[in-house]
């Protein structure tokens, strides 16, 4: 049995025919012609009976491995998993006295669409079959997004997922729903946002939150980049600016060849498909990057004498803000700190393209500022000058990609190599001369460290002269 048929199969193997459907989701795509949006299989089933229950059931029959667990107290829910995470199925029961009832419930008519365990034809009170053939999202009921206010976010990842319209009369509820979201727990928005910004399309994704109005409940500081004038080498306000350094962070990650190489390519694509956090790879959270980059700036915006617009310190408060962001939308300590260092350092770069050609040291203290993002926030950096199209702008930027690609190709070396292994145990440099443990011995190790990078220390012997040069001189 193929991994993809195996939770169909055991499903009927194991479940009764007449009080289970296969429902959402799974029958969606496959109307629609579309394989799973993730690598792993979810299979949605309401139950005429015990959710617990069944998914136990479910799991007794499954693989050895399998796991059970509750999904939702209040709807009684509970989901089952191979044990390689191949397949999910989350078993529900009834919502409502009948099957109709509980279909009309859900929140668009796509998802409304039912097919017997056994087989037959399939159950549609709502008109999904019909809407799936016009390419609409419609509310299942007129009620539906007042029921689950994260149905709005939901509404706006189906549109981006499916490519689909949304109803006129969808919008405009899922409009009046939308302030409703301050009571929605963070991690289902979290989640939502996750498969938003998964999208091929995830800029529009991020548009139609904002028309919906769910952005100014869930990401008001992005909201608050609108109007926010730049200086006269930016051609767009801070708000557009982001989302369009969005949409060159997801050109670069869709095709890295056409800007790197052939070579540098291959592995910048094979990096951001590496897990990170909280069930996203590094793309997602470069997207992430882009997003929160300059989410300081309405606070930091400085008019100078001279007439220039500024934002001093927008990096380093920016850093904060997403940390804080991240942290209310219940996402974990590891895509924090990943994120944050992308908004910290994403001037670090631009500042570098007026120093070429550049040092050994210089190409030091770049990658060893930006560990462990040193190639993430070099493809930020690039998306973020490409999405900066005013004063001079193509001699800009074909300076700031000189550099990047330069830069992208140490730090790819760096990051699969690591930094040299010390050429001396710090013990044995403070015994070597004479110096108590401390912050002075870090500064000490940290100039060996550099001087490996640039060839001036080789050994041991040439570390401990480096050191007891530093020492007298003061430096």
């Amino acid at each position: 049995m193929s991994a993809e048929a195996q939770p169909f199969e055991l499903a009927r193997s194991v479940l009764d025919p007449e009080r289970t459907w296969f429902v959402g989701g799974v029958i969606r795509d496959r109307l629609a012609a579309r394989g799973p949006q993730s690598t792993t299989l979810d299979v949605d089933l309401i139950v005429d009976g015990d959710g617990e229950q069944a998914a136990r059931q479910l799991r007794d029959a499954a693989p050895r491995g399998a796991a059970v667990f509750t999904l939702s107290d209040q709807f009684g829910a509970w989901r089952v998993c191979s044990a390689d995470r191949d397949w999910q199925i989350d078993c529900t029961p009834l919502q409502g006295e009948t099957l109709e009832a509980d279909l009309r419930a859900r929140d668009l008519t796509i998802n409304a669409i039912a097919e017997p365990l056994g087989g037959g034809e399939l159950i549609d009170p709502t008109g999904g079959l019909e809407d799936l053939k016009l390419g609409v999202l419609r509310a299942a009921s007129a009620d539906a997004f007042a029921a689950d206010p994260l149905r709005c976010v939901r509404l706006a990842r189906f549109a981006v997922q499916l490519g689909f319209t949304i109803d006129p009369e969808t919008m405009a509820s899922a409009q009046a729903s939308a302030d409703g979201l301050a009571s929605v727990a963070s991690e289902r928005i979290f989640a939502e946002l996750n498969l938003i910004l998964s999208a091929p399309d995830a800029v529009e994704g991020i548009r139609l939150l904002d028309q919906i109005g769910a952005a100014a409940v869930i990401l008001p500081e992005l909201c608050a980049l609108q109007g926010v004038e730049q200086s006269a080498y930016h051609h767009l306000d801070a708000y557009e600016h982001t989302l369009e350094v969005l949409q060159q962070a997801i050109d670069i990650e869709l095709e890295p060849g056409a800007l790197f190489g052939d070579e540098s390519g291959v592995a910048v694509a094979a990096l951001l498909s590496e897990p990170l956090a909280d069930g996203l790879p590094r793309g997602v959270a470069l997207r992430w990057g882009a997003v929160l980059h300059d989410i300081a700036k309405p606070q930091t915006r400085a008019e100078f004498d001279d007439g220039r617009i500024g934002f001093p310190g927008h990096a380093v408060e920016g850093a904060a803000q997403t940390r804080l962001i991240l942290e209310r939308l219940k996402a974990s300590e590891r895509l924090r700190a990943h994120v944050s260092q992308l908004t910290l350092e994403h001037l670090r770069l631009g500042f570098l393209v007026h120093e070429q050609p550049l040092s050994p040291q210089a190409y030091y203290l770049y990658l060893s500022s930006c560990e462990p993002v040193e190639v993430d926030v070099t493809l930020l950096s690039l998306a973020d000058r490409l999405a900066t199209r005013g004063r001079k702008a193509d001699e800009a930027i074909a300076a700031h990609q000189e550099l990047a690609v330069d830069l992208l190709a140490e730090a790819l070396r760096w990051r699969a190599s690591g930094p040299p292994e010390p050429a001396i145990r710090g013990d044995q440099l403070a015994a070597e001369i004479g110096i108590e443990h401390g912050p002075r011995l870090g500064e000490l190790l940290a100039a060996i460290a550099e001087g490996q990078y640039c060839g001036s220390v080789t050994d041991e012997q040439s570390a401990v002269e480096l050191a007891r040069a530093l020492l007298a001189s003061g430096d």
